[in-house]
């Protein structure tokens, strides 16, 4: 059985959106509106390079900018300037009847939005309830986006050159918990962590000893996984813990950003 390991001392409430990024791991801790990254010493705090007022759900690095970062924030979508400031493109939640944060949604009120290379944010699915992901192939041609709610994840060909969504097709179904990932899938409410190779029939399970799992990072043969206490009473000690846990079959970090003429930077 793979060794499941909790070195670092942080309990987060919402820990999510964990990547790779900048040669370092980095997460959110979205209601509480904190941008972390894991130092080197793999026993040390997180880091927090910045903290903000409103519901933080996901943030990537912008190109050719370090320590800036693009961010799905409160009700809208902003750059992070590396003092914290911020500077807002849309603010797309603020407009639905009942205002939600990105990150969220309710029953069939969901939606995905793109943010292209000039900063405008275009919406590109909706009729979700809570997307999560999404996750691209290595050629960006293929997305898997899960709709946690509902417990189904969907795969979308995309335009190589428009960023266009195809036709969806079914991918995973979940009769248990709720998927938030791709090829590695955090259960969310049961606890385990599932591998699912491009057939969609799960190959390998991770069990935690946390019942939220939250989010999913490969590096290379080493797994690092967000949990959450959100909504539990009196939560054992490993819920919110940030895990690490050897695999055998490695995964791929995601890729570093590259720029193109008229892509967004600061």
């Amino acid at each position: 059985m793979t060794e499941v390991a909790v070195l670092r001392p942080d309990r987060l409430g919402l820990g999510e959106a964990i990547r790779w990024a900048d040669g370092a791991v980095m997460l959110v801790d979205i209601l509480a509106g904190r941008l972390l990254t894991a130092p080197e010493d793999p026993t040390a705090p997180l880091d927090e390079p910045a903290r903000l007022p409103v519901p933080l759900g996901a943030v990537a690095p912008v190109c050719e900018s370090p320590g800036t970062w693009i961010a799905a924030e409160g009700t809208g979508i902003c750059v992070i300037a590396p003092d914290g400031s911020t500077r807002w493109l849309a603010r797309p939640g603020s407009g639905a009847p009942v205002p939600m944060r990105m990150n969220d949604a309710g029953d069939g009120a969901g939606s995905l939005y793109r943010v292209d290379r000039d900063g405008t944010p275009v919406r590109v699915l909706d009729g979700l309830t809570v997307p999560n992901g999404p996750a691209f192939t290595a050629d960006g041609t293929t997305m898997d986006l899960a709709d946690s709610a509902r417990g189904i994840i969907r795969r979308h060909p995309v335009d190589p050159v428009t960023a266009g969504l195809g036709a969806a097709e079914t991918f995973v179904v979940l009769d248990d918990g709720h998927p938030d990932g791709a090829g590695r899938v955090a259960v969310w409410g049961t606890g385990p962590v599932r591998r699912y190779p491009p057939g969609g029939r799960v190959d390998r399970v991770l069990r935690l000893p946390a019942r939220q799992p939250a989010g999913v990072c490969p590096e290379s043969d080493t797994l690092h996984i967000t949990t959450a206490r959100v909504g539990l009473t009196a939560p054992p000690a490993e819920d919110g813990a940030v895990f690490t846990a050897g695999v055998d079959v490695p995964g791929t970090s995601t890729p570093a950003a590259s720029c193109r003429r008229g892509e967004i930077s600061e």
